[in-house]
């Protein structure tokens, strides 16, 4: 059972942090950082309200499982710290049972820019290595967009990015974004979606 989140009282270097996943999606990225340049003098007051949830682990080092697209817009945008929040300390575990038990409790996502699962050794080292996945920025502005609600379930975004990865062409996304996002409300709104987390239902007509 995990205890209660502690806070660090002081902050944390945001290059020192680890990441779970391999890919987060840059236009996600590059709307927290505009949202950050709009808080301008309120930046600290922001900072202490999105502490980063961490895992500690093998030889103190701090893995984050969220926020991803936050730490790293923070560090695009010039800042060096951030507070973060210890979830679960595994540090005394060894390397291959620290993933694995973050794999059991949904901690990581270990899938690439294509949607294939990789090695726990492919998760970049640092935040600055996280790769760009299309079809993760579509399925954070396709939640934006009405297309489904906002879910706990872990990684659900994650989850909506590989149902819209394999109907939708990548090109189309990357060439045609908001085209792309117009294709995917039609497909969120299909029974073939409603497996998904956070799913609304069909259209229905009159």
């Amino acid at each position: 059972m995990i205890g209660q989140r502690e806070p660090l009282l002081k902050p944390f270097p945001i290059t020192e942090l680890r990441p779970t996943q391999i890919t987060v999606g840059l236009r996600e990225v590059s709307q927290k950082r505009k949202h950050w340049r709009e808080e301008g003098t309120k930046g600290a007051e922001f900072l202490g309200k999105h502490m980063i949830p961490v895992i500690s682990g093998p030889k103190q080092r701090h893995y984050v499982i969220d926020h991803h697209h936050l730490a790293l817009a923070l560090h695009q945008e010039g800042v060096e710290h951030i507070l973060v929040t210890v979830v679960a300390n595994l540090s005394k575990l060894e390397k291959d049972a620290f993933w694995v038990v973050l794999d059991n409790r949904s901690w990581m996502h270990p899938f690439d820019d294509q949607g294939r699962r990789r090695d726990y050794a492919d998760i970049p080292k640092s935040i600055t290595g996280l790769v760009d996945d299309p079809f993760r920025s579509l399925a954070g502005e396709l939640r934006r967009a009405g297309g489904y609600a906002k879910d706990t379930t872990p990684f659900s975004e994650f989850l909506w990015a590989d149902f819209l990865r394999r109907r939708i062409k990548r090109q189309e996304v990357e060439k045609n974004f908001d085209g792309a996002l117009e294709e995917a409300l039609k497909l969120a709104k299909g029974t073939d979606a409603d497996y998904l987390p956070g799913w609304c239902g069909p259209i229905t007509g009159d």
